[in-house]
């Protein structure tokens, strides 16, 4: 038996894989949980008394207690095997929307006539090949976005103590060895890691004061990365960040309230461009939804069955 915990409305691909979901009255007889936002600790699992895994729908797993069901014996395990390309593509899209002042250009061109359509310069502009594109995090997706900006062009260089050394070799890119390093010698930065105790709030003043004058950043990872967008303004209007585009926020929906995100709704001429937010959405493609809601409902099925699952986290 298993439960979906939220989020899906029609589990009509869950259902495919592993017949019908259990009902609600029936819920605390549960065997698996099919996890998206909701908050599984020790006072949700406490009522199920069957329960042998909980599968989150997705990569991350900051929403989960590990050591609570690590205490229950239940196994947990995400699904990190999807959406690679689609969040790659989106981080590299980004870059090259940075690369190329794409965003600027569009709103510097809304108030421009006559002689001045064609002369408007961001001078700052260099060819992609003259650029340093910093990669924290080279796992699945960082990995990814080294291979294509490299096709690209672009020179690449990434900082990820956790993976084995000779792994540059296999990107065919350059390593770094500490995280200031890479800062003081990237044209942009971009976030690919998971969102942990070491990487909970890593953005913050220190980080922006140690990136080159001018750089980028890109976060399409997690948005708590990032301590809060009082740093991210303070970067902008000092000009010590020249872009930042955001496909997560540290608050999700933001907070409007916000002077960053107020300047950002109002369109203001500081920003021009130079701050793009996307709603949480470089996961999804049509076909990397439906693969993501496969792989997790097949996932739930060998723990049902009592095989070995995939992509396990904690047991």
């Amino acid at each position: 038996m298993y439960l979906i915990t939220d989020y899906i409305d029609d589990p009509d691909i869950e259902r495919s894989i592993l017949g019908e979901p259990v009902s609600q009255d029936q819920k605390y007889q549960a065997n698996v949980l099919l996890v998206w936002h909701e908050r599984i600790d020790e006072s949700y699992v406490a009522k199920f008394d069957k329960l042998q895994g909980v599968v989150r729908y997705g990569v991350g797993y900051d929403n989960i207690d590990l050591e609570v069901l690590s205490k229950r014996a239940i196994v947990f395990c995400n699904t990190p095997d999807y959406g690679v390309d689609e969040v790659s593509d989106t981080a590299v899209g980004m870059i090259l929307n940075i690369s190329r002042g794409i965003s600027v250009y569009d709103r510097q061109s809304r108030s421009l006539t006559g002689q001045r359509w064609q002369e408007q310069r961001i001078s700052s502009l260099n060819r992609n090949s003259d650029q340093i594109i910093g990669i924290i995090g080279a796992g699945r997706i960082g990995g990814s976005v080294c291979q294509k900006l490299k096709s690209i062009g672009f020179e690449v260089v990434f900082y990820d103590p956790y993976v084995c050394s000779g792994h540059e070799k296999m990107l065919d890119v350059g390593r770094v060895r500490s995280l200031p390093e890479l800062l003081a010698i990237s044209d942009q930065v971009s976030i690919h890691t998971p969102l942990t105790c070491e990487t909970r709030g890593m953005v913050d003043d220190d980080f922006v004061s140690l990136m080159k004058e001018g750089s980028g950043l890109v976060n399409t990872a997690r948005g708590e990365i990032v301590a809060s967008l009082d740093a991210i303004e303070r970067g902008l209007k000092s000009g010590k960040l020249g872009n930042v585009a955001l496909d997560v926020l540290p608050e999700e929906p933001p907070n409007f309230g916000h002077s960053l995100i107020r300047s950002w709704q109002g369109d203001e001429s500081w920003l021009s461009g130079r701050f793009i937010i996307n709603p949480h959405s470089a996961f999804f493609s049509q076909r990397a939804f439906r693969e993501m809601r496969e792989n997790a409902a097949l996932n739930a099925k060998r723990i049902l069955d009592g095989e070995e699952p995939l992509n396990i986290i904690k047991r």
